[in-house]
C-alpha cells in the first residue's frame, strides 16, 4: 500500500502559490515602469553625453546631461539657451550648441563680434562671457526666416554650427540642457543657461 505524503504536497503547493505571485508582482512591476519610463523618455526627458570640444569650457567631452524635451512645447527657445537638437546634414546625429538669433533676426558676425538685428529694428552686440577661443578672422551676415534660429559652439574655433552649415529649423530642436548629472563636481540644474538681459 502507498503512502500518501500530504504535508509534502501542501509544501508544493505553497511554493508554487508563492511563484506564481512574485511572477505577478514582477510583470506589474515591469509594465508600470514601462507606462512610466516609456513617455518620459520619449516626452519629457532624456540623457545625453557630451561628445567633443565644440562647447568647452561650459561643457566638457563626456559631460552626462538630462534634457528637457518639454518646456518647449509651452515656450519659445530663447536667446543663451544651450539646446540639443538633430543636426540638419544628419537628423540622426545629435548637437549641443547655444542659441545665439532667434527667428526673423540678423546675425553679423565681426572678426569674432557678434550683433544681432532684431525683429523690432533694435541691434544689440552680445556680451559673451562663456566664449574663451573667439575665431577673430570670422565674418557673416544671416538673416533668419521663421522657424530658423542661429546656433554656436562657446568653443567657436572648434565648432560646427550655423557659421558652416546654416540655419536650425525649429522642429529639429529636441530640447535644452536641464540637468548636468556628471562629473559629480559639475552637478547642477540649467548647466551653461545665460540671459542677455
Amino acid at each position: 500500500m502507498e503512502k500518501f505524503d500530504a504535508g509534502n504536497e501542501k509544501h508544493t503547493m505553497h511554493a508554487m502559490k508563492f511563484i506564481g505571485n512574485a511572477l505577478k508582482e514582477i510583470v506589474l512591476f515591469v509594465v508600470l515602469a514601462v507606462v512610466i519610463v516609456v513617455p518620459i523618455r520619449l516626452f519629457v526627458a532624456q540623457p545625453f553625453v557630451v561628445d567633443g570640444e565644440s562647447m568647452y569650457p561650459t561643457f566638457l567631452n563626456g559631460d552626462y546631461l538630462i534634457v528637457d524635451e518639454l518646456t518647449y512645447r509651452f515656450q519659445e527657445p530663447e536667446r543663451g539657451d544651450v539646446i540639443v537638437f538633430k543636426y540638419p546634414g544628419d537628423p540622426k546625429v545629435f548637437y549641443i550648441k547655444r542659441i545665439i538669433g532667434l527667428p526673423g533676426e540678423t546675425v553679423t558676425i565681426e572678426r569674432g563680434q557678434v550683433t544681432i538685428k532684431e525683429t523690432n529694428g533694435a541691434t544689440v552686440t552680445l556680451e559673451e562671457p562663456y566664449v574663451v577661443a573667439e575665431d577673430a578672422t570670422y565674418t557673416l551676415d544671416a538673416s533668419l526666416g521663421n522657424e530658423q534660429y542661429f546656433v554656436m559652439g562657446d568653443n567657436r574655433p572648434r565648432s560646427s554650427d550655423s557659421r558652416v552649415w546654416g540655419a536650425l529649423p525649429k522642429d529639429h530642436i529636441m530640447g535644452r540642457a536641464f540637468i548636468r548629472l556628471l562629473p559629480p563636481s559639475e552637478t547642477g540644474i540649467m548647466p551653461g543657461d545665460y540671459s542677455y538681459n
